[in-house]
């Protein structure tokens, strides 16, 4: 007997979820780990007042200071470790950190905040990597053709845009594996750009 184990231990991904504050990338990542996920989550003082915008998720009461963790295992083959940026612009020094050595990240929009998620759409644009947009469906919130914020947002049609609802796993699953789809193909393209941030 060698004493070698047959078990498989998966590969471990990283995989950024990333967007504007109060968009749901902690609900999202609490939605779906597997393991109790680790979040920075702090009240919203007064402090913030007039430096974080709360237009529109003004029953907001805490927030990510640093990051969100938590981890989903896809497959015997594959598990996915998923990291949380903080949402706010004066948090942003963070996300160079965050994402490096990410294989890819999913971008979380509000239709009722839409420009929020500029930030991280022009940095991942920039950075050369591979995401995903996924509109989180509020209640209450105005429907959009995906189309209409593929458009709003300037996204070129090779960027997948697509529905979630953060708080359902199914539905987080169903983000992640299209990243994954995605991340694939754009590894598998002939003229493909560096896929790993930094």
């Amino acid at each position: 007997m060698s004493g070698r184990s047959d078990r498989i231990v998966p590969l471990a991904v990283k995989i950024v979820v990333s967007g504007g504050l109060g968009v749901g990338k902690t609900t999202f990542i609490g939605a779906v780990s597997e393991i109790e996920p680790l979040d920075t989550e702090a009240a919203i003082t007064q402090v913030s007042v007039g430096v974080d915008s709360l237009d529109g998720v003004e029953s907001k009461t805490t927030t990510t200071v640093a990051l969100d963790f938590g981890r989903i295992t896809l497959d015997p083959t594959i598990a996915l470790y998923l990291f949380g940026t903080p949402g706010q612009d004066r948090f942003s020094f963070l996300w160079d950190d965050l994402v490096e050595g990410a294989l890819g990240t999913v971008v979380l929009a509000d239709t009722r905040r839409i420009e929020e998620c500029f930030p991280a759409v022009d940095y991942f644009e920039a950075q050369g990597a591979p995401f995903v947009l996924a509109v989180n469906r509020f209640d209450g919130a105005e429907r959009f053709e995906l189309d209409e914020v593929r458009e709003a947002l300037g996204l070129g049609r090779d960027v997948p845009v697509l529905e979630c609802d953060a708080r359902q796993r199914a539905s987080v699953r169903d983000v992640l594996g299209a990243l994954m789809d995605r991340v694939i193909g754009v590894r598998a393209s002939p003229d493909r750009r560096a896929v790993t941030v930094r």
